[in-house]
């Protein structure tokens, strides 16, 4: 206490801002609750019921800065049609995408991508070095075979030195998994994952620009995209998301922030004094399905953490300008 009976606090201001997004615009939240996703895919979304926990409203379109800056692209030339399989695992697509720069703060260049033909679905694992592949593959097939109580019997993929190893073809001789290779030059031969790693990066763009994150968390943005978009429309599935074709049960999504958005995570009585504060402030970056809790970046400590207890400031953004 000073003179006068006044007493001296020590204040700092927050390191977050408020973006000029009306939250009462649900179309508009709901757009980046989906990692900007077009409204003409929400709008299918909500008319077709096919996921829990979304609002049926006027999903409008309106203009997103972002969307332009990280999706814009030249008018595409036709599709051809394409064999499609009837049961999941019939068919994978496969392919890396990297060197990215900067690498991740966890060292990681490349991502690989692999994309079960029948239900669109797609999981990806992060790399340092593309020489990993194969042992990546040899995790994603044992995760997805016990998942479905099936086999995988076909993969495509392109000529890469990753997928052409002779221990990777041996592997898949003795595993029964045919190999099919694109021809050289012919990226377009892998169309399926090609056009997949193009949308990820896109929404990879729009995602980091909108919150104006740190480009070195594009592996944490990539994983956020990736749970996203297997609950969004796919143009070769009637009136059902890859996570439903795959699993066979509606995604539910009223659980989706922002991406970005300042967290205020539940601190248990255990691990404070009584005059601590009760919440600590993270940054949202995804989506745990292990937990169903939510992914939250310490920016100071760039460590992430998991919590289920966890309010997000979705109109607001990490002042990287005042981080300490």
């Amino acid at each position: 206490m000073g003179r006068n009976r006044r007493y001296k606090l020590n204040l700092r201001s927050l390191r977050e801002k408020c973006l000029r997004v009306d939250v009462e615009d649900k179309a508009s939240l709901w757009h980046l609750r989906f990692g900007h996703l077009y409204h003409g895919g929400l709008k299918e979304l909500a008319k077709k019921n096919m996921v829990h926990g979304l609002s049926d409203m006027d999903y409008e379109g309106k203009f997103c800065e972002a969307c332009v800056l990280g999706k814009q692209t030249r008018i595409s030339f036709q599709k051809k049609a394409e064999y499609r399989t009837k049961h999941p695992l019939e068919l994978i697509h496969t392919d890396i995408c990297g060197p990215i720069t900067p690498e991740s703060f966890s060292g990681k260049r490349y991502f690989i991508s692999f994309i079960d033909d029948f239900s669109r679905k797609t999981w990806v694992y992060f790399l340092k070095e593309k020489s990993k592949a194969f042992e990546v593959f040899k995790k994603f097939k044992v995760m997805v075979e016990k998942a479905t109580y099936r086999h995988i019997k076909d993969v495509r993929s392109d000529r890469g030195g990753e997928y052409t190893s002779t221990a990777f073809m041996e592997y898949c001789e003795t595993q029964g998994i045919r190999r099919f290779l694109t021809a050289p030059y012919s990226p377009q031969q892998n169309g399926v994952t090609e056009r997949k790693n193009r949308t990820i990066l896109d929404m990879v763009r729009s995602m980091l620009k909108s919150k104006k994150m740190l480009k070195q968390f594009w592996v944490e943005v990539v994983q956020c995209a990736v749970y996203v978009q297997n609950r969004c429309p796919h143009v070769k599935l009637d009136d059902q998301t890859p996570q439903e074709a795959w699993s066979g049960q509606k995604p539910t999504v009223s659980h989706l922030k922002v991406f970005g958005g300042v967290a205020y995570a539940h601190v248990p009585d255990q691990r404070r004094t009584k005059l601590e504060d009760k919440s600590k402030r993270y940054i949202f970056i995804g989506y745990d399905e292990k937990t169903k809790g939510y992914k939250l970046l310490d920016p100071i400590s760039k460590k992430v953490t998991v919590s289920r207890d966890v309010r997000v400031n979705e109109a607001s953004e990490w002042d990287w300008n005042n981080s300490t």
